[in-house]
């Protein structure tokens, strides 16, 4: 029977990401005995791949792509599923001097054109030499690549199938130096067409040994269990790379999965006692929502002391629910680990304190809606109407300088509401082949606007919440995601089956609109939530919104799930939601 690699390596000492490279942690790691794992649906063990192996067969694909004649520096497309194929491929780019990019299942869109639509641009941007996927998916690969210069298009298998191994055994690999770059990561989208983000060996070696030391705190008693996509940067550098850097033995259930048996992931926590695992807000919603009796028989998570939470706004009335829902299986709810950051920064720019749960400070409408610029200090018995919870995200990473700067970009003290400035080694050299963008947000001395809004608060950073999505409606301030969970808790919806967004109205007005995913066809009964929805928005924002109806699953998503309200406002201005 197979049996997935240990968590325990009594031979190998511990060591955290303090190398010049991927290459050379992956080496490190390979000397040991731990490894990935990736487990089928049902939560069966597929695949097993000791890092030695990983090391072996990601060498051996190097070679292959220096001896296929592509050039050095070129990038590679890799469609991110999650298995072992992906993972070489990614780690062969290293070793070949190539910039691997990885890009996303068609699982986060709305149809098969717009899927290969962005593929297609994003290789486009990037001038891919070359993309690889699973074979199923070829035709969704030769249709994204058309009209594209692509020396190669196939799977792995018809790749390996162009040389012998005796052909490429005495192939000879490029030097890979710190300050080379090490892939391209696209940022999401959520606001913008998506930018490749280019990130070197160095800045991903500080993050990762932020993450493991500052953030994680990783020890030889860890073990990571992920369904996070490998495209999206929590996945791939927090559950994949960080792993590897750190020496954690790592086990994976593919994101689809997740998606159609979510319990599955708490499963495979119970079964190989999981230590370190983490996800977005919406991930523990829906174990939360799924769970039921029997899933909850011999369920323990008592071994789970980091529950990561970040990639979106993080709502506590969903971690409080998570936390009622599996404390009878042994949750902690003092694992919750909010944190932030963004692929402009590699991953991580803060964690909150190890195993203290997740703490909130009491926001007032007057400064959610911009009419107050500094936050007072509420305590929790404080109106919840005129409050809204947002959660401390911990400290910055040592690597980091932060600041918050208001409109004149004049730094500004605790808990004075702006944007967040960052600069350190993590962060990006830029945006590739895309000067103009870079310019936008990163200034010549390193600091990056990162396009969100907070403050600071003894020390931890506090988000509010991204400029981009914020709705000004008669000169007042609303920002979407209060608007949206006032609507989510009708009992009808869903976590993310809404859109805030304002659309123009006449003399240049803004109009406050939301869109709705509804699963009722009766006439009166439609009628009747568009009227509950208005009374809910009102409460929120003082004046009657549009509220439209739109099909189930029609709301638009970026590669990572998140929702896009620029996405979803441009297509109900050109009249594509119903």
């Amino acid at each position: 029977m197979l049996k997935p690699t240990p968590t325990l390596d009594p031979d190998l000492p511990r060591r955290y990401a303090d190398f010049t490279t991927l290459l050379e942690a992956l080496n490190y790691a390979a000397k040991g005995i731990r490894g990935l794992n990736f487990y089928s649906p049902r939560g069966e063990l597929e695949s097993k791949n000791t890092y030695s192996q990983i090391r072996d067969r990601s060498y051996e694909i190097g070679q292959r792509l220096v001896h296929f004649g592509i050039k050095r520096h070129s990038r590679v497309a890799l469609i991110a599923e999650t298995n072992e194929d992906f993972v070489c491929y990614f780690l062969g780019c290293q070793y070949a001097g190539l910039l691997p990019v990885p890009l996303p299942l068609p699982t986060s869109f709305g149809g098969r054109d717009g899927y290969t639509e962005q593929l297609h641009q994003q290789m486009k941007s990037c001038e891919a030499s070359a993309a690889l996927s699973a074979a199923y998916m070829l035709p969704l690969l030769d249709e994204a690549t058309s009209g594209l210069n692509m020396r190669f298009v196939g799977s792995p298998d018809t790749f390996e199938a162009q040389a012998s191994k005796s052909e490429i055994k005495n192939v000879k690999l490029p030097e890979v130096k710190p300050d080379d770059l090490a892939y391209l990561q696209y940022s999401s989208g959520s606001t913008r067409f998506p930018h490749g983000v280019a990130v070197t060996h160095k800045s991903l070696m500080s993050n990762c040994h932020g993450i493991g030391v500052n953030g994680m705190d990783v020890n030889d008693g860890d073990r990571v269990v992920s369904w996070l996509p490998f495209y999206h940067d929590m996945g791939l550098v927090g559950m994949l790379i960080s792993p590897i850097t750190c020496q954690a033995s790592t086990d994976y259930i593919a994101t689809e999965a997740f998606a159609r048996r979510p319990i599955q992931w708490l499963k495979l926590i119970s079964k190989n006692k999981g230590t370190i695992c983490s996800g977005p807000t919406f991930g523990y919603e829906i174990c939360a929502r799924r769970a039921n009796s029997t899933d909850l028989e011999g369920l323990d998570l008592s071994s789970w002391r980091v529950a990561g939470i970040g990639a979106d706004m993080i709502r506590p009335n969903v971690l409080e629910i998570f936390a009622e829902t599996f404390k009878d299986s042994g949750f902690d709810k003092r694992a919750f680990m909010p944190s932030y950051g963004l692929a402009e920064c590699t991953l991580a720019v803060s964690f909150a304190p190890k195993f203290v749960g997740y703490e909130v400070d009491l926001v007032s409408e007057e400064v959610l809606n911009g009419n107050v610029k500094s936050i007072k200090e509420y305590k929790k018995n404080g109106n919840g109407a005129n409050y809204r919870e947002v959660v401390n995200c911990g400290k910055p990473l040592p690597e980091y300088q932060l600041e918050i700067r208001d409109e004149n970009d004049v730094v500004l003290g605790e808990r004075e509401i702006g944007r967040i400035f960052v600069k350190g080694a993590s962060v990006m050299v830029g945006y590739y082949m895309d000067e103009e963008a870079t310019r936008q947000c990163l200034s010549a001395d390193g600091w990056l606007d990162t396009g969100d809004i907070g403050y600071m608060a003894k020390g931890s950073l506090y988000i509010i919440g991204r400029i981009k999505d914020l709705i000004i409606i008669n000169g007042k301030n609303h920002w979407p995601h209060d608007i949206e969970w006032a609507v989510e808790k009708l009992p009808e919806l869903r976590s993310g089956d809404s859109a805030a967004i304002s659309t123009p109205g006449k003399n240049d007005e803004e109009i406050p609109t939301i869109l709705v995913q509804c699963r009722k066809r009766n006439e009166e009964e439609r009628i009747e939530l568009e009227n509950r929805i208005k009374s809910e928005v009102q409460a929120v924002i003082g004046t009657t919104p549009t509220v439209v109806l739109v099909p189930p699953r029609s709301l638009p998503r970026t590669s990572s799930g998140k929702l896009s309200r620029v996405k979803a406002r441009r297509q109900y201005i050109e009249g594509q939601l119903s």
